[in-house]
């Protein structure tokens, strides 16, 4: 049965997942690239890069993937709805190689890119957009890959399965967080931490199963 999975998903000690303002000139606003330079050094991201704990965990974001799901804040910088030619932050070979499904109010006509993506807009609820993303993925899992306010509705909703977030050991103090309205979420996962050389920990949440 295919699963809903978050991966790779950095956020600050307070629990932020981007800071503020975001721009096009700052994507993740005041946080910067902080966040994200633990998987920067990784093999996964360059293969130059180390092959340690942090690379094992980053390798698992592309495993066994048929179809994404991502915020509108995600695809693009604010009113990026008003450029008709805007076409995400990725160029013309986005990383997904798969159907990605960009939620907004604003939909438009599908966008196929190279490399196996192709950007579908969808106006839906979280379990309207899962059940568009499974029929896509053919039978494999669907990534729930952000922003901080897609992955918090996904999992209100109940419908993740499992989840790899990272904790950075930074403090944000503004900006979007994960947490916000998840009380007692540990309730519905067992929860595993494992810290890394780089100072980052790998939070992984599996769903319990039911009974």
């Amino acid at each position: 049965m295919p699963h809903a999975r978050v991966h790779n998903f950095s956020i600050s000690l307070d629990g932020f997942a981007t800071g503020e303002p975001q721009s096009l000139e700052a994507p993740f606003g005041h946080a910067g690239e902080r966040l994200h330079e633990w998987m920067f050094a990784t093999r996964f991201w360059d293969e130059s890069g180390s092959a340690g704990v942090d690379d094992s965990f980053a390798q698992r974001n592309t495993v066994g993937i048929g179809a994404e799901i991502m915020g509108a804040n995600k695809f693009g910088p604010p009113e990026w709805q008003d450029d008709p030619e805007w076409k995400g932050w990725w160029g013309d070979n986005p990383p997904f190689h798969s159907p990605t499904f960009v939620l907004t109010h604003r939909p438009r006509p599908p966008l196929a890119m190279e490399g196996g993506t192709t950007y579908h807009f969808l106006d839906a609820s979280p379990a309207e957009a899962l059940a568009a993303a499974f029929e896509a993925a053919d039978g494999q899992d669907v990534r729930i890959g952000g922003g901080a306010t897609v992955v918090r509705d996904f999992v209100a909703a109940g419908l993740v399965d499992f989840m790899h977030l990272v904790q950075v050991p930074i403090v944000l103090g503004r900006g979007s967080r994960v947490w916000d309205g998840l009380e007692a979420v540990e309730d519905d996962y067992g929860i595993e931490a494992v810290s890394a050389p780089s100072g980052v920990t790998h939070l992984t949440f599996t769903r319990k199963s039911a009974g």
